[in-house]
């Protein structure tokens, strides 16, 4: 049993026989797991028995536990709804989470605009208007609103559709201030018979909403209702001799009985909303199936990735899935029918009650129809979870392969697991940034990645440009770790081709100062990783975006910094019309070597140079951006430091500025209309002359 400090052995005598919820933390105060109790003194305590009576997952978390912090809620319910939004916001290692679950799409009815419109969104919100998913294929979303608009003659457009009808339930008494005002003429979408143009007149508010019913009707799965509802219009239409629309809705009616033909419907054992959910496992991850039956019928499916379920009971990765799914679902059914019964199951079926304002079953079926539905659920989640696994496989096998095959061609000692590539970017000589990308395993590792201004050159020179980045880079690792003891010492020895100089170093013998913002990583990662300072790793490889003159300014500063580390630069060359083809630059030969097209080596080295370049000319943009916009600010007249910096912290760049207007630009503190004015007139003069 672990020897428990005496911090922990304090919170744990003061736990008090309550429900709440606990969070574990480390010793950085990391929140490593969130969970619930119905009384946290004994569920607390539960960890800290002897190891071998916990789970392989549970003993390495408790290993790592250095403080408790704990909230005392007054039900299991309210302690299930926390522990659900602690989970969202911490995201802890240790619990079972849903994999990008704020990234799933969601078709949208805008029922609280005028005329609704259908569109993606990508998050849900109570405000009135109907939801359908979330759906885990943007694709599939898109393919499914094109559908829909096919069948039904829903608007698209993002006009205000107020001035087209008067407001809701004052149709025969508008207000006075409501003016009536369509459009001069309908878009394409009315002619090609995707839109009924209530922008025009062409169609009324109750002919409009006519649509938009069967529109949610068949996302819901009633399609049996959402036909009959059509099919009643055409004959009601036919009746009062309006045989235009009659035909119209007939097509209509064709076209969706033509689709539900297409459908494959399984019947379930009743004529209820179902949701069926199963699960598959492998590894740390799990799939979560979804089989969504409306009034008896198969409606849809979805799959969702849970992370984090290794050596974690199916009941509680069940019961995490059910809490994490239906607290943004938009639908809860009356029968949920699951393969594993979840943890906590009163305290889940009573929040999902509350959820839905109405009883919610939770159904583990032993035997019969319902069974047999979850078994089929349950193979069609093996068949995601070894789909992703084969897609997975197939990445890391030609990863693995291209590491292999480059560490054969350029001869190195083994496969290079640490890529670093650098490049400079620059127009005209202004604004010079440099870029340090670094893939590991053949992955891009952004946690690693840098940027730097180019301090101590003047002009346009990209070979001197490099030599400083590279200076900058390696005189940090020399003072942050050893790179002698890394890797053994490669023999750094520039080929010159007649007639090919290499730029004179700009080092000025003065030493590197510690790094400024110019040095701090890119917004897409944390400036250290894991295992300690990544200035202090010495690369397997080192790549520069360029041909023989980049190549030997790099081996220039690694010599004089006595780094040894293998170098290569890439070039793509065009040979006019007969090819154009990458050309890679090795200290031994004087002529490039050109791998074949299909090499998997020569893709890897495409993918981190292209990487290096985007990240360079990103930065670059950046930079330029905001001294064209510093410059700009300065020449006028009655803008210090204090409304510039204002300024700047409100539109961010030039073209911000130019694009706000001037009451925008005199919102902002210490701004007057007229100087708001004057600012519009310089910034719009001096971007015309810098494009």
């Amino acid at each position: 049993m672990r020897e428990l400090s005496e911090k922990l052995q304090a919170v744990l005598n003061s736990l008090p026989h309550k429900p709440g919820i606990y969070l574990h933390k480390d010793a950085d105060g990391h929140v490593l797991y969130v969970g619930k109790a119905t009384s946290l003194h004994q569920r607390v305590r539960q960890y800290f028995v002897d190891p071998s009576e916990l789970s392989p997952k549970n003993r390495a978390l408790v290993a790592k536990i250095a403080d408790i912090e704990f909230i005392v809620v007054a039900s299991e319910i309210e302690a299930l709804i926390l522990e659900n939004e602690y989970i969202k916001q911490y995201q802890p290692k240790y619990n079972v989470r849903l994999r990008d679950d704020k990234n799933y799409p969601y078709i949208k009815v805008a029922l609280t605009e005028d005329f609704p419109r259908v569109y993606r969104v990508r998050s849900f919100r109570r405000d009135g208007n109907r939801y359908f998913g979330p759906y885990t294929n943007s694709g599939a979303v898109d393919a499914t609103l094109d559908l829909m608009n096919k069948l039904f003659p829903y608007r698209t457009c993002r006009y205000d559709g107020s001035p087209w009808a008067p407001p809701r339930g004052q149709e025969e008494h508008p207000p006075a201030e409501w003016k009536q005002k369509y459009l001069p003429r309908p878009c394409t979408q009315y002619y090609i018979h995707r839109c009924n143009a209530p922008c025009v007149g062409n169609a009324t508010r109750e002919q409009y909403d006519a649509v938009i019913r069967q529109v949610m009707l068949f996302l819901e799965g009633k399609h049996d209702e959402a036909l009959a509802d059509l099919k009643a219009q055409m004959a009601e239409a036919a009746e009062n001799l309006e045989f235009e629309r009659a035909a119209a809705l007939r097509d209509r009616v064709r076209a969706v009985e033509q689709v539900l033909e297409k459908q494959k419907i399984i019947n379930t054992t009743g004529p209820g909303d179902q949701d069926v959910v199963a699960l598959a496992g492998a590894d740390d991850e799990t799939c979560a199936q979804v089989f969504f039956f409306r009034g008896g019928k198969l409606a849809g499916r979805e799959y969702f990735l849970l992370q984090g379920t290794r050596d974690t009971e199916p009941g509680e990765i069940m019961a995490s899935f059910l809490q994490q799914f239906y607290d943004s679902a938009p639908h809860i059914p009356a029968e949920v029918v699951v393969q594993h019964e979840p943890e906590n199951g009163e305290a889940l079926r009573q929040w999902l009650r509350q959820k839905r304002g109405a009883v919610v079953t939770l159904t583990l079926p032993q035997r019969g129809d319902k069974l047999r539905l979850v078994e089929m659920v349950a193979q069609n989640a093996s068949e995601v979870l070894e789909q992703q696994r084969i897609k997975w496989l197939s990445d890391s096998q030609k990863t693995a392969m291209a590491l292999e095959e480059l560490g054969e061609t350029l001869n190195l000692p083994s496969p290079p697991q640490r890529i670093e590539c650098y490049d400079i970017s620059n127009i005209q000589g202004t604004s010079a940034v440099g870029s340090m990308v670094v893939f590991e395993g053949g992955k891009p590792k952004t946690s690693d990645y840098r940027r730097f201004k180019i301090k101590a050159v003047e002009g346009q020179n990209d070979v001197a440009s490099l030599q400083e980045v590279l200076r900058r880079r390696f005189k940090r690792l020399l003072t942050t770790g050893d790179a002698g003891d890394a890797q053994e010492s490669v023999a750094l020895e520039a080929v010159e081709p007649e007639g090919d100089g290499v730029e004179e170093s700009v080092d000025s013998g003065d030493g590197l100062q510690p790094p400024d913002d110019s040095e701090m990583p890119n917004e897409e990662g944390a400036s250290a990783d894991a295992v300690g300072d990544p200035w202090a790793l010495l690369p397997n490889l080192v790549m520069v975006d360029g041909g023989r003159p980049q190549l030997n300014a790099a081996l220039a500063v690694l010599s004089d910094l006595a780094v040894g580390v293998p170098v290569i630069g890439i070039a793509k060359e065009d040979h006019g019309s007969i090819s154009t083809h990458e050309e890679i630059y090795l200290v031994e030969q004087v002529e490039p070597l050109v791998m074949a097209r299909g090499s998997q080596a020569l893709y890897l080295l495409q993918r981190v140079r292209d990487e290096a370049h985007r990240f360079a000319i990103t930065y670059h943009r950046q930079v330029r951006s905001t001294r064209t916009f510093r410059s700009l600010l300065d020449e006028i007249p009655g803008i210090g430091p204090k409304r510039k910096k204002a300024l700047i912290r409100r539109f961010g760049s030039a073209r911000g500025i130019a694009a706000a207007s001037t009451a925008e630009l005199a919102e902002v503190e210490g701004i007057s209309a007229d100087l708001a004015e004057r600012i519009k007139e310089h910034i719009g003069a001096g971007l015309i002359k810098t494009e």
